[in-house]
C-alpha cells in the first residue's frame, strides 16, 4: 500500500509533457505486441499475398517484438524514481535484460534473413555473454567503473557484427545470382543495411539518457523499426520451400541424360526451344531436372562461361522481349512495355527494367525510342 501511494505522488508531480510521454511510451510497446501477435497468429500475409516468408524468420522477429514491448515495461520504473542511485540501478537491471533479450533477438533475426544455409545461433550467446557478465558484475557490487569498458566493448560488437554480415550478404548475393532466375522478395541487401542503420542509432540513443528529446526520438525509431522490420519478413520469400516443382512438358528421358561436361546443346533443346526459361521462379535446380542433370553441374558449367545462372535466364528473357517488341511494331499492334516484359517471364516490371539497362546499356524507354527512329 506504501508503494503504491507513493507512486501515485510521483504521478501526480509529474508535469503534463511527462505524461504525454509515458502514453506515446505504452502507445509503442503495445504496437510491438500487436506485431508479435501478428506474426504469431496471422496465416495470410497483408503486405505481399503472392508472397510466403520463411515460418522460422516470422517466429523469432514474433520474438523480437515480445522483447520490445517488455523492454517498455521494465524500463518503466525508472521514470518514477528519483535519487541518483537507484535511477543508475534501475537503468543498469533494464540494460541487462535487454542484453539477454532485445540484444541477441536482434542479431537472431539478421541472420536468419539469410537462407542460403542454416547459421548457427550459438555464436550469438558468445557475444554478448561478456557484456552480461560485466553488466551483472556491476549491479551485485554497485560499482560502475567497468561500465565504460562495456559501452566501447558493446560498439565494437556492432562493428564486428555489421562487418561480418556485410561480408555474408555478399556470399548470400552471389548465392541468390547462381540458383534463381528471379530475385524479387528474396533480396535481403537494402533491408539489411536500413535496418543495421536503425539499430545503431536505436542502441545511440537508448545509451544516452536524461533528455525527453532523445527518449522520443528512441521511440520514433522503435516505431519505424517495428514497421519496417514487419514489412520486410512479410515481402521476403521463403526459399527453403522444396524446389521439386513441376516443369513444362519435353524434359529429358531417364534414357537420355545430360553429360556433366557440354550442357550446351541440353540448354538449347530443353531450355531455350521450349522456353522454359519463361516460367516464373524457375530455379538452377528445376532447370537441372529438366536437363537430365544436377545443380551442382549446371552450375559448375555456368561458371566456365563466366556467367551466373541468373545472367543467363535473363539475357533469354530480354531477347525474347526484344523479338516479342519488334513483333508487335511490324504487325501494328497496340502493347505495353509492362505487358511484353511479363511475357517475357518478369513479374516485377522494375527488376525487368533494371536487367535490361545492364544487358542493353539504355533503359527501356530510350530504347524503345532508339529503335522507333
Amino acid at each position: 500500500m506504501y508503494f503504491c501511494t507513493q507512486r501515485l505522488t510521483k504521478m501526480y508531480n509529474l508535469s503534463l509533457e511527462d505524461i504525454i510521454f509515458l502514453m506515446f511510451y505504452a502507445s509503442v510497446a503495445m504496437l510491438s505486441l500487436i506485431a508479435c501477435c501478428y506474426l504469431l497468429f496471422r496465416h495470410g500475409n497483408a503486405f505481399a499475398k503472392d508472397v510466403t516468408p520463411p515460418v522460422r524468420l516470422r517466429r523469432w522477429t514474433a520474438a523480437f517484438f515480445a522483447a520490445i514491448a517488455l523492454c517498455h515495461l521494465w524500463y518503466l520504473p525508472t521514470y518514477f524514481l528519483t535519487s541518483p542511485d537507484s535511477m543508475m540501478l534501475g537503468s543498469l537491471i533494464a540494460v541487462l535484460l535487454d542484453s539477454m533479450t532485445v540484444i541477441p533477438l536482434t542479431i537472431v533475426v539478421l541472420l536468419v534473413m539469410l537462407q542460403d544455409r542454416r547459421r548457427p545461433l550459438w555464436p550469438v550467446a558468445l557475444m554478448v555473454a561478456p557484456l552480461i557478465a560485466g553488466l551483472a558484475w556491476c549491479i551485485a557490487t554497485r560499482s560502475y567503473t567497468l561500465l565504460p569498458v562495456l559501452y566501447v566493448y558493446f560498439l565494437l560488437m556492432w562493428l564486428g557484427l555489421i562487418i561480418n554480415m556485410v561480408r555474408a550478404m555478399r556470399q548470400y548475393g552471389r548465392w541468390l545470382r547462381d540458383n534463381y532466375a528471379d530475385l524479387e522478395h528474396k533480396e535481403v541487401w537494402q533491408g539489411f543495411v536500413v535496418l543495421a542503420i536503425f539499430f545503431l542509432v536505436y542502441a545511440i540513443y537508448s545509451l544516452d539518457v536524461g533528455e525527453l528529446i532523445y527518449e522520443y526520438a528512441s521511440e520514433v525509431i522503435n516505431i519505424v523499426l517495428i514497421y519496417y522490420l514487419l514489412w520486410r519478413v512479410e515481402t521476403l520469400s521463403d526459399l527453403s520451400i522444396s524446389q521439386s516443382l513441376a516443369v513444362n512438358e519435353g524434359t529429358v528421358t531417364t534414357e537420355e541424360q545430360a553429360p556433366s561436361d557440354d550442357l550446351g546443346p541440353y540448354l538449347q533443346k530443353y531450355c531455350i526451344d521450349t522456353q522454359l526459361y519463361l516460367q516464373h521462379d524457375l530455379t538452377i535446380t528445376q532447370l537441372a531436372q529438366a536437363l537430365g542433370t544436377n545443380r551442382f553441374y549446371l552450375s559448375k558449367y555456368f561458371s566456365r562461361q563466366g556467367i551466373t545462372y541468373n545472367a543467363y535466364i535473363n539475357d533469354l528473357r530480354i531477347h525474347h522481349f526484344i523479338s516479342l517488341y519488334r513483333e508487335a511494331v511490324a504487325d501494328l499492334r497496340p502493347f505495353t512495355a509492362q505487358q511484353l516484359a511479363h511475357d517475357s517471364g518478369y513479374r516485377s516490371y522494375s527488376t525487368f527494367s533494371l536487367a535490361f539497362k545492364q544487358r542493353m546499356g539504355l533503359s527501356v524507354t530510350v530504347w524503345m525510342r532508339d529503335s522507333a527512329e
